[in-house]
């Protein structure tokens, strides 16, 4: 489609709209409480699809699970029938008074305007797999446009074209994920960590820790600047841990050939961080971790109480957490990955914990503020596949439409959007 054509179809719905509005004075809700909303996964999209159409939604925060208020338009009720979203039209004398239910001083409400799609990237390798990210899955699934950019991308600025960033199940250390001590025998460890090399080697750099060090500083930079990144699993820990570790080598030879800076231990800045401090490396390449930030090794408990629970914030004095934690449940079942959970010990004190298992120690879910711009890990691999391993099959999502762990992921989605308001916490 030309950009004329474009333009020209966006004129006709706005046209439309108004006409809508003015002679119908109605609403459409899309409620995303448990009981009303069939599909809450591609109600985000829906959402995301208006956006698109530079028209200006309204987040309900805590309004019948984060529920999403929208101008009646046909084209709009068409599009939640196809993509199979519960909505209600209603009365501007109800969407009245809902509103105003929601600006009482006595309910934990707030109604945030969002404003423009946000335009997404993924950091990803063009040849993921399809159990590698949960975040790629879901936007497909919702059906939220997204881009695709890499290390070259990175080192050349792309990130600036970008509001919202996602960094793919990753390593920023330069050891492979730490998947020697199992696949160091296997054909596609052989056939990336060989592709890694080539991908280092071409951008000017003698070692992939070098070269993903540098990507690192790059999204650093980014975030600081403004932009809004989302990571899960290992790229959390990973990230954090590159860029404290900048300038000393903690790479035992068979990742780069030559041995680690003795003591480097020592010589790690926990003022470099995002996200955690204090925390302690792993030096044994053979075992499937980074450092002490990760419970998955201290767990002491079983799948089936494993659940994490989100905070309750004050949606008037703090809508950032609040809409971050937008459900339609406060407990939600817990999932491994890589880096599965983080120790609440080793989070910096200006870092907010938006979900935890408290009886177990550990943060799940993190958000924070770096200069101009935001952060937010989660963690575990993928929301609806508890113990996800190398070579199973991908998450069929038709099976999870009313996810809430999935839900997290989009709520980080739509932040971007939102006009924003002073955070108080």
């Amino acid at each position: 489609m030309s950009t004329f054509q474009f333009m020209k179809k966006t004129l006709v719905f706005v046209i439309i709209l108004f006409l809508s509005v003015k002679t119908y004075a109605s609403y459409i809700l899309i409620p995303m409480d448990a009981d009303s909303q069939a599909n809450h996964l591609k109600a985000y999209g829906i959402t995301y699809w208006v956006l698109e159409k530079q028209l200006k939604v309204k987040w309900l925060l805590n309004y019948r699970g984060g529920s999403f208020l929208l101008p009646d338009v046909k084209d709009i009720e068409m599009e939640c029938q196809i993509r199979g979203v519960s909505f209600e039209v209603i009365s501007d004398s109800k969407t009245e008074q809902i509103l105003q239910e929601i600006s009482s001083p006595s309910q934990n409400m707030e109604a945030v305007v969002l404003e423009k799609a946000p335009k997404i990237a993924v950091y990803s390798p063009s040849g993921k797999k399809p159990w590698d990210d949960a975040v790629t899955m879901i936007l497909t699934y919702a059906e939220i446009p997204y881009e695709t950019v890499y290390d070259e991308e990175v080192l050349n600025d792309g990130l600036l074209m970008y509001d919202w960033l996602h960094l793919h199940h990753e390593d920023f250390t330069g050891q492979y994920g730490k998947f020697y001590g199992a696949y160091k025998t296997a054909s596609w460890y052989i056939e990336e960590k060989k592709e890694a090399e080539a991908l280092a080697n071409k951008l000017g750099y003698n070692k992939v820790s070098e070269e993903k060090l540098a990507v690192a500083l790059k999204i650093r930079d980014y975030v600081i600047g403004g932009g809004f990144m989302f990571a899960m699993c290992s790229a959390t820990d990973s990230f954090d841990i590159a860029l404290s570790a900048e300038g000393v080598d903690i790479c035992e030879p068979m990742f780069d050939g030559d041995a680690s800076d003795p003591n480097y231990q020592s010589k790690i800045d926990y003022n470099k961080t995002f996200a955690f401090t204090n925390f302690t490396l792993e030096r044994d390449p053979n075992v499937y971790e980074f450092s002490s930030i990760d419970m998955t090794q201290k767990r002491m408990i079983s799948r089936t109480v494993d659940y994490f629970s989100l905070m309750d914030f004050s949606a008037k004095w703090d809508p950032i957490p609040t809409m971050l934690c937008q459900n339609h449940t406060a407990l939600i079942k817990g999932f491994m990955g890589q880096t599965t959970s983080f120790t609440r010990d080793e989070i910096k004190s200006n870092v907010l914990v938006l979900g935890e298992n408290k009886s177990n120690g550990e943060a799940k879910y993190i958000h924070g503020i770096k200069g101009k711009g935001f952060f937010t890990f989660y963690g575990g691999h993928d929301p609806e596949d508890y113990r996800h391993r190398v070579g199973d099959a991908k998450t069929e999502l038709d099976l999870h439409p009313n996810s809430p762990g999935y839900r997290l992921i989009l709520n980080n989605v739509l932040f971007p959007a939102a006009r924003k308001k002073k955070q108080k916490t």
